[in-house]
């Protein structure tokens, strides 16, 4: 039996969700995860072999924007340091067959210097969060990152497109459900229009929950709201159903009529392939979400015109796409730990 170590950021829960559906094609390979936070419970929920042990630097962000990105750069950096440790002791234990990292490069780093086979799998080749003085630092950390992922053995992009030296372009990288959307209405009570609002695993999208109720009871229509807060929100909304932290957005994604969300590229990609019209907004600041939101069509401030996009989208007809990135990422991997064993 293989054994794959699979390290997963817990910063935001798009990578671990893209890591599951990589893994559910697995065979014959035994995968244990490293990460944190509510990454790690959706691992537990699901009976998935997990270590709780990475603690990330949370964004700090007052009404939408962005605020002190240089400070939590810093703060990341520290937390590479921890992941580091953290990470040496769990593959000197393991010594796994083959390392797996969703954008966690203190693994790799580790793993790199050990000789283990290594896998990238990020949707970001550079970041951009700071300007000024700070940026310098950036491009030093950014300079880092490329190197270590040149010396990865496979880099898995989650998008369409051409591959080129180590890298390979899978296409989206998306859960599945073995249920019909009927069924999942069924299975969730969902009943007439309804509009899902999700924010991922912070509270830094408090702003996008309090903006979209005020959008749509501005709207003359019986539209039902389903709250999906995530594991970090403890406050009350009324004329809600608030389920609070799930383990599967995708389905509930895919029984929706519309989705308001932070701009996010797993919720993104879930929401194209399930064919949910669905609205993207991005916290001001954060160039990641800013680039997926304007792929999508959107930009920080339709958040001021958010009833009128709720109607439009309300009225639009849904498309699903097709797309075989978790299966063809888990083909790749496979077919990497079959040559490292030869």
């Amino acid at each position: 039996m293989n054994v794959c170590n699979f390290f997963s950021s817990p910063i935001g829960l798009g990578h671990v969700t893209r890591d599951i559906a990589i893994v559910n094609n697995f065979e014959n390979i035994s995968t244990n995860f490293v990460t944190g936070s509510g990454a790690a419970e959706i691992l537990k929920n699901l009976n998935f072999k997990v270590q709780d042990v990475y603690k990330p630097p949370s964004f700090i962000v007052e009404n939408g924007t962005l605020k002190n990105p240089a400070k939590w750069l810093w703060s990341y950096y520290n937390y590479y340091k921890e992941c580091k440790n953290i990470s040496q002791k769990i593959l000197q234990d393991d010594n796994p067959t083959l390392v797996i990292s969703d954008e966690d490069f203190a693994s790799l780093t580790v793993a790199q210097t050990m000789k283990i086979p290594t896998v990238l799998v990020t949707d970001i080749l550079e970041t951009h969060f700071t300007k000024g003085l700070a940026s310098l630092i950036e491009k030093k950390m950014n300079k880092s990152m490329q190197e270590i992922s040149k010396k990865c053995d496979l880099v898995i992009l989650p998008e369409n497109g051409d591959d080129f030296d180590n890298v390979k372009r899978v296409g989206p990288i998306v859960r599945t459900t073995a249920f019909s959307r009927e069924k999942l209405r069924e299975k969730f009570l969902f009943e007439g229009k309804t509009i899902v609002v999700s924010i991922g695993g912070t509270d830094a999208g408090i702003f996008l929950i309090e903006k979209a109720l005020e959008s749509i009871s501005k709207i003359n229509q019986d539209i039902k709201i389903v709250l999906v807060s995530g594991p970090a929100v403890t406050k009350k909304f009324e004329n809600v159903r608030n389920l609070g932290f799930v383990d599967n957005l995708h389905e509930i994604i895919f029984a929706a009529d519309l989705l308001i969300s932070l701009a996010g590229k797993s919720t993104i990609d879930e929401a194209n392939a399930y064919g949910t019209p669905a609205i993207f907004i991005p916290i001001k600041g954060h160039f990641e979400q800013e680039d997926n939101a304007l792929e999508q069509g959107y930009v920080f401030d339709d958040l001021q015109r958010l009833d009128t996009l709720i109607l439009e989208k309300l009225e639009e007809k849904r498309k699903q796409t097709n797309t075989n990135g978790a299966k063809t990422a888990s083909n790749i991997i496979k077919k990497l730990i079959k040559q490292s064993n030869a």
